[in-house]
């Protein structure tokens, strides 16, 4: 792939990171951190990336968001399960990762990545692809939460294909359960991955409307949500759900397989980990009390619009 097309992906993602975290460093009243990494010869990983860290602020209980671009000499599995004529490759890749974790247990976790891919076969042309989303993780159901957080992400895909969403939908709901529970790990959004059949030009273009929609779809249900009243009942439920959010990243997401069999940077492959997290032994709740609706009406695959 030509260096400029890997640059153009680069400074995107960059002035991605600090857009996003700008805006919520305001909402928060506190600031990220700034962690710069560098890995040169010699390592199995080379490259650069800015892990920002939010930890203990207003809002925020803690909020990673991380850009890294990296070369590497062999796909790691994760990668090349869909493609398997790359296997044993030389890849290139870069992207934005983050998950921010609110204190109010009414305020949701959310989830937003967008990378590009690049890898050499030992035959042929070089390839490229695209993969992303964002989803949403609450702890206490709202409807309108729901209905709003799926529309910007819709209209973020509409210009490209008005089969897009309902896709890349549905790959969601598919890729974030928790296979061994049987369970959604929250409301969705979309999901894409090996995604490069609109050409450089018009994936990128989707990929950063995906990007530009985040502050969209995520700020407003933070500021409606992060002042509601909450006591112990809703804190102690929050982390207990928080633990099926590390079961999830952990056991089954392919990001988190790809950083650590690569030999990335751990501590910036786990800043989706929260601070706090909780588990128990066949904990259920009431019915008819709000938590109990989280279960029955939002952990569940449907059509928000």
């Amino acid at each position: 792939m030509p260096a400029t097309q890997v640059d153009l992906v680069r400074e995107y993602l960059i002035d991605l990171q600090k857009r996003i975290t700008t805006e919520i460093a305001k909402a928060d009243g506190g600031s990220f951190v700034p962690d710069r990494w560098k890995r040169g010869k010699g390592e199995l990983l080379q490259g650069d990336g800015i892990t920002m860290i939010l930890e203990d602020g207003a809002i925020m209980e803690r909020a990673g968001c991380g850009f890294s671009h990296v070369v590497g000499g062999k796909l790691p599995p994760s990668a090349t399960q869909n493609r398997p004529n790359l296997v044993g490759a030389a890849f290139e890749a870069l992207g934005v990762s983050l998950v921010f974790h609110p204190r109010n247990p009414y305020a949701p976790t959310v989830h937003m990545n967008v990378r590009m891919m690049t890898a050499i076969p030992e035959k042929g042309a070089p390839e490229f692809w695209f993969g992303g989303g964002m989803d949403l993780t609450p702890y206490y159901g709202f409807e309108e939460d729901a209905v709003h957080f799926h529309s910007v992400c819709k209209a973020s895909l509409d210009p490209f294909g008005a089969e897009l969403y309902p896709r890349f939908k549905t790959w969601c709901d598919e890729y974030f359960c928790l296979k061994h529970r049987n369970e959604q790990r929250g409301i969705g959004g979309i999901f894409f991955d090996d995604f490069s059949e609109l050409g450089f030009d018009g994936s990128f273009a989707m990929l950063s409307s995906v990007g530009d929609a985040f502050l969209d779809a995520y700020l407003p249900i933070l500021n409606i949500r992060k002042d509601t009243p909450y006591g112990e009942r809703e804190r102690s439920f929050q982390l207990y759900r928080r633990g099926r959010y590390v079961e999830f990243n952990l056991v089954w997401d392919r990001g988190t397989h790809f950083g650590l069999q690569s030999g990335g940077r751990v501590e910036s492959i786990l800043l989706s980990m929260p601070p706090l997290a909780s588990w128990a032994y066949e904990r259920k709740p009431k019915s008819g009390t709000p938590e109990d609706d989280l279960y029955q009406k939002f952990l569940v695959r449907k059509d928000w619009i």
